[in-house]
């Protein structure tokens, strides 16, 4: 099955995602994203926090 030259996804075949926010400390942020990867966890993007002194990692992995 094709959609506009793309292969369609079937409900059977539909992936479901989980995701996270985590803060990330300046100092620390490469180990902290490395622990998060370790379970799984893939890095979608990294946006300021509501205070804006703070950055926010989004990430998210399959279900299982």
């Amino acid at each position: 099955m094709l959609c506009a030259s793309v292969p369609c996804m079937t409900e059977p075949s539909r992936r479901t995602w989980e995701y996270a926010t985590i803060p990330l400390l300046i100092h620390n942020t490469k180990a902290i994203l490395d622990s998060w990867g370790v379970d799984g966890w893939e890095l979608v993007t990294v946006l300021p926090g509501a205070n804006g002194d703070q950055l926010v990692a989004y990430l998210k992995r399959p279900t299982s």
